[in-house]
């Protein structure tokens, strides 16, 4: 039996849908201001990948502002409830056909594995990403700010490992995007708002 559970608000789609578009072109931007390719060329690359990051800050005050006064932060409190069921099944139950161990539902969005996924990326991954490429955006600075000691070719191994680890979870964030009862579910459920819940 298939239950409809109306789960991601407006705002809330918009979020993720604009944050992925800005990640996905800074990737874009970023490697090729590491020479991976061409495709904008150096000096585009540079003005378009410091564009979307503070485009991406704007929309992270937005997000914090909305999280904060609809009390949807809760959905990201880290919890080892049924925690070993989620791993179980993502590591080898998804490949045997069993059920999800984990229902969501408008008070409970994410299982445990996401919400301490989530919580990883908004505490360390994000800020790792953020001080990384704000220092490299004013490292002309750093003497005058007491930080003369740093190297820029170190901040920029930072800012370009936590690329590469942003990239991961593109990758594994998109393919579990498709465990859904149909390939396309649960995509869906992030453009309409309604999970179907079997």
């Amino acid at each position: 039996m298939t239950q409809r559970v109306y789960l991601f608000k407006a705002f809330e789609r918009f979020w993720h849908w604009s944050q992925a578009a800005l990640v996905i072109f800074m990737l874009l931007t970023g490697f090729e201001i590491h020479g991976t390719y061409s495709i904008f060329g150096f000096r585009n690359a540079v003005d378009y990948h410091t564009i979307a990051a503070w485009t991406l800050v704007g929309l992270w005050v937005f997000a914090i502002f909305w999280h904060a006064t609809t009390g949807e932060w809760r959905h990201y409190i880290p919890t080892t409830d049924r925690i070993h069921a989620i791993m179980h099944f993502y590591s080898s139950g998804i490949f045997h056909g069993e059920p999800h161990p984990f229902k969501p539902t408008p008070l409970q969005k994410h299982n445990p594995l996401q919400r301490l996924t989530y919580l990883a990326i908004l505490t360390l991954l994000s800020p790792l990403l953020w001080v990384t490429g704000w220092l490299s955006l004013f490292h002309a600075q750093w003497t005058a700010w007491g930080l003369g000691a740093l190297r820029l070719e170190w901040v920029a191994v930072a800012h370009t490992a936590g690329a590469f680890l942003m990239l991961a979870f593109l990758i594994s964030h998109l393919y579990l995007a498709t465990t859904g009862p149909r390939l396309t579910s649960q995509v869906r459920a992030m453009v309409t708002g309604w999970e179907e819940a079997h």
